[in-house]
């Protein structure tokens, strides 16, 4: 039959009573009923006491009214006043009996003679017939009995039916409130819970794709803004970020067997080379000063990796402080000025009255200054001679600037966005020493500032410009 359950209907309602909107509604549920039903009780209780005293002092006062009337005119003035109010829309009841219990008036069918004959102080509750359109009914009404003087009973009470009705009413919307909020919960539940299982399976389904080596795949976003939305943007750009390690790493992976291959090899002739000619002592030791050589730039480089790797894996702010930009300038031009000066360059922070502070990483700071100087003085020789290189920290808008530019031959602009991955070195360097990893290790150490670097033309020369996060600019104490 094409209407009879399936398993995987039973499999999907299993599945939507396990859910967390359900179990929420359901608990919403039941404490509804709790305070909606104390809320009933308490409101009931509370009309019917109010209810009650305001009969109770109904009563009083027609107690007091017959009383003083049957002073003022007797029985006979009693009976007029009895049968004026029996004929009100909102008669009370009114019951008259002899000393010897025959009843000689009143509004009420029948009532136990007891009932009339005893004297209350405080009114209570009697049940009681009445006539209504001919026939009789029974009642309960609020009543107190008092004697005269001459020795009748009378009889004062109120029917209590209003107050009876107003709790009839109250239990009625009170059933019906809860008919209708089981409704509403239970299409609540279909609709959330659909919902809900619907989004949760679509990330599912999409996580169960980026684990089996969909590494593109990303979790839908319906548009709404609501809190899945926000939840598949914040996971989607951390499988961003993870993608885009991930190709680093293949590409570091295949950057480092590239380029190590090459002098590993070299390594190895190098020393087969040796073994293989005759014995000799000065041949040897030329051999392993060669490899040691060798071996000592394969350490630099990996060296320059794991930096590269602890940059980007650090901490933004581990050890972040109040940098002054001039001062770690200074230090790092002091460092290669006099190498440079006997090449025939020079090295110098372009000064101004100004002091720029940012917060960082001194060390980092440092070490970036460091490589983009030992770059322009390695690779912009011209004329046989070492460049002048200039270092110079402009402000603008909360961004600081460091400016690094030289006079040498600089970099074509086709190649000026490659320089700056691992491993990269051009054509003209490479009969010098070096592992493409030092504008790497620039850029990393910029990224983790928060920073940006771009690579242009000095005319002549290369114009490196680094921009930071920035403090206050501060006027040079000197």
């Amino acid at each position: 039959m094409t209407g009879a359950p399936t398993r995987e209907h039973f499999a999907g309602l299993r599945r939507l009573f396990r859910t967390t909107a359900v179990r929420l509604s359901a608990i919403y549920i039941a404490v509804f009923t709790v305070f909606s039903l104390a809320l009933v009780v308490g409101v009931t209780h509370e009309a019917a006491r109010v209810m009650d005293r305001q009969l109770a002092e109904a009563i009083d006062d027609d107690v007091e009214t017959l009383t003083e009337d049957y002073r003022s005119g007797g029985i006979v003035r009693l009976l007029a006043t009895l049968d004026e109010r029996s004929r009100r829309p909102d008669a009370g009841l009114f019951h008259v009996v002899d000393p010897n219990g025959n009843p000689i008036a009143g509004n009420v069918a029948e009532l136990p003679l007891q009932a009339v004959t005893e004297d209350d102080d405080e009114p209570h509750h009697l049940p009681y017939s009445r006539f209504e359109d001919g026939h009789e009914t029974r009642h309960i009404a609020l009543v107190r009995s008092f004697t005269l003087e001459n020795g009748f009973h009378v009889l004062v009470g109120r029917d209590i039916g209003e107050r009876e009705r107003f709790r009839s009413v109250f239990r009625k919307a009170f059933r019906w409130i809860i008919v209708a909020m089981v409704v509403l919960a239970g299409l609540t539940w279909w609709f959330l819970a659909r919902r809900v299982l619907k989004r949760i399976d679509q990330v599912s389904d999409a996580s169960r794709r980026i684990v089996a080596g969909d590494l593109s795949g990303r979790l839908p976003i319906s548009g709404s803004g609501d809190e899945f939305d926000r939840l598949a943007v914040a996971l989607n750009d951390m499988l961003t970020k993870i993608g885009e390690l991930m190709k680093g790493l293949k590409e570091v992976s295949d950057n480092i067997a590239h380029d190590l291959k090459t002098p590993l090899t070299r390594l190895r002739n190098r020393l087969e080379e040796a073994l293989a000619g005759p014995e000799d002592a000065a041949r040897y030791r030329g051999a392993l000063e060669a490899s040691i050589e060798e071996s000592d730039g394969l350490i630099r480089t990996f060296d320059a990796l794991l930096k590269i790797a602890r940059v980007e894996a650090g901490s933004p702010t581990a050890a972040f402080e109040v940098l002054d930009l001039e001062a770690v300038a200074e230090d790092v031009a002091e460092l290669f000025a006099p190498a440079a000066e006997e090449e025939g360059g020079s090295v110098e922070v372009v000064e101004d009255d100004r002091r720029h502070r940012i917060m960082g990483d001194r060390e980092l700071i440092a070490q970036m200054l460091v490589n983009l100087v030992d770059n322009a003085l390695k690779y912009g020789r011209h004329d046989d001679r070492a460049p002048d290189v200039r270092i110079w920290i402009e402000q603008t808008d909360r961004t600081a600037s460091v400016i690094v530019y030289d006079d040498g031959p600089g970099i074509p602009v086709a190649d000026r966005a490659r320089v700056l991955d691992r491993f990269t070195r051009l054509e003209a360097s490479r009969s010098t020493p070096g592992s493409g990893l030092g504008l790497a290790l620039v850029a990393a150490i910029v990224r983790h500032h928060k920073g940006t670097i771009e690579l242009g033309d000095a005319d002549p020369g290369l114009r490196v410009t680094i921009r930071l996060p920035a403090l206050e600019v501060v006027p040079d104490p000197d």
